[in-house]
């Protein structure tokens, strides 16, 4: 016999393919099943199996015996192959053999018709097995429904989220100062230093995909506080007297129980939360123990606010003032560098003397307009 495979018409969209080295059973299916489904015979194992893997069948009814690779070995093919696991397979056969029929549903074939085909016999079982087909794909199709909404719906919930964080922090920097965009430089700063050094045996542990995701979005949060502050202190054109700066220091304590508050209103810990609370109360802390607000040093200060500290300094540095003109950016990594194992973490600051070149980027991508009046100068 020289068939390999056939092409049998049928209006129903439903199609079989049917697998069986026997002109007489081929014949004797397609007899039977032409008028109601697509028909595909193969007559060989191997074409059937390209068949299904090329334009797969909602049912294939396969052989046991034949030359070549067997019906189990090709039930075995297609229950590892992604594109054709989950179709139903129905085993024909002469063998009534118990432990046959065991081995044929241990590689996930649904069910067994035996030879001499049954004409009846054989269109019941077809008509069960593809109504249970249709069924599971109609409620993976629901389930792949709800996934893809519930994914979008969380897209758009996180950026809502991100847009009500840099609104927020944005709030907090306008009453500030006039750098608008002091809170998106800091955050793409504060990445570039997280993504460096999450190499760094120091930070490894800390620095984890997921924990640097958590950081750039919580890291605008980290002047909340200074919504707090008086007008006549934040706003002061000049240099604050040690009673209005101790005020100002407040601005830490005063973000992170705003956060804590938060957190309490929804009566969940978050690691959000938690990470702009660090980061909040903490990135005016020195390396020596010298900051504020409670005098950490060291590796007592967390990993975020020890990140968060040196793009704090450096754009504070670089951005002018009402009361300051702005250094380059040659001036502002001095005054960073001479702050290295006082101000700051070592190693944070030798990965900023690596990234200088991407802090300039991030610089010029969020840069400020040149609408500041500086003393000595004309408006």
């Amino acid at each position: 016999m020289t068939l390999q495979h056939i092409e049998i018409g049928g209006h129903s969209r439903e199609s079989i393919l049917i697998i069986d080295d026997s002109p007489d059973v081929l014949m004797t299916i397609s007899g039977l099943l032409k008028t109601d489904y697509k028909l595909k015979v193969a007559n060989r194992a191997e074409v059937g199996l390209a068949l299904a893997a090329s334009d797969p069948p909602d049912l294939i009814l396969l052989d046991i015996v034949m030359p070549g690779m067997d019906g189990y070995g090709a039930c075995r093919t297609l229950k590892s192959d992604p594109k054709t696991r989950d179709i139903p397979v129905i085993f024909l056969t002469a063998m009534t053999n118990e432990s046959d029929e065991e081995t044929g549903f241990e590689l996930g074939a649904v069910d067994y018709i035996t030879k001499p085909i049954s004409g009846p016999i054989l269109k019941a079982r077809l008509k069960m097995h593809l109504s249970l087909k249709l069924a599971r794909d109609f409620v993976n199709d629901k389930n792949q429904f709800l996934v893809n909404q519930v994914s979008k719906r969380a897209k758009e919930l996180e950026h809502i989220q991100d847009v009500t964080i840099l609104a927020l922090a944005s709030v907090a920097e306008t009453r500030d100062n006039e750098t608008g965009q002091h809170v998106l430089r800091t955050q793409h700063y504060l990445l570039l230093l997280a993504e460096h050094l999450q190499r760094h045996p120091r930070f490894s542990l800390s620095l984890t995909r997921s924990n640097i995701e958590i950081m750039f979005k919580s890291a605008p949060l980290h002047d909340i506080g200074k919504v707090g502050i008086p007008d006549h202190i934040l706003l002061k054109p000049g240099k604050l007297t040690s009673e209005e700066f101790e005020q100002m220091k407040r601005h830490t304590t005063l973000g992170m129980e705003a956060l804590e508050r938060a957190e309490q209103h929804t009566g969940r810990s978050a690691p959000f939360l938690q990470m702009a609370k660090e980061i909040a109360w903490a990135h005016h802390e020195k390396w020596d123990g010298s900051g504020y607000p409670r005098g950490l040093a060291g590796e007592h200060i967390p990993v975020s606010a020890r990140l968060m500290a040196v793009p704090d300094v450096y754009d504070a540095l670089i951005s002018p003032r009402v009361y300051k003109r702005a250094m380059t950016q040659e001036q502002a990594t001095k005054v960073i560098v001479s702050g290295r194992g006082s101000h700051f973490d070592p190693d944070v600051v030798d990965a900023f003397l690596i990234l200088k070149d991407a802090f300039r980027l991030v610089t010029e991508r969020f840069k400020e307009p040149t609408n500041l009046s500086i003393p000595g100068e004309s408006p």
